[in-house]
């Protein structure tokens, strides 16, 4: 990390931005207490086209219908599958 006084800055403020955007890190001082750091701008990401998958993947027709059997399952009116229980041993 390098730190500069303001008149520094003004007076190298060329070569500073050009240290900064090759990654080092520049601090600006006055009076000895640090007051702003200068970094580099990132660049800005274009957002990502629509459709990116269209044609790759599809949706079946009956996608939205849900089978009677598994909504009374959810309600509670299904058929149930009994467990297997447990053989006890006789002592």
């Amino acid at each position: 990390m390098k730190t500069v006084n303001i008149q520094q800055a003004k007076t190298h403020l060329s070569r500073l931005v050009e240290e900064a955007s090759e990654g080092e890190e520049i601090v600006i001082a006055k009076a000895g207490r640090p007051r702003v750091r200068l970094v580099p701008c990132e660049p800005e990401r274009s957002p990502r086209p629509l459709g990116g998958w269209a044609g790759k993947v599809w949706i079946a027709a009956d996608f939205d219908e849900t089978p009677k059997t598994v909504i009374d399952l959810f309600e509670g009116g299904g058929t149930r599958r009994k467990r297997a229980g447990r053989r006890r041993r006789d002592a």
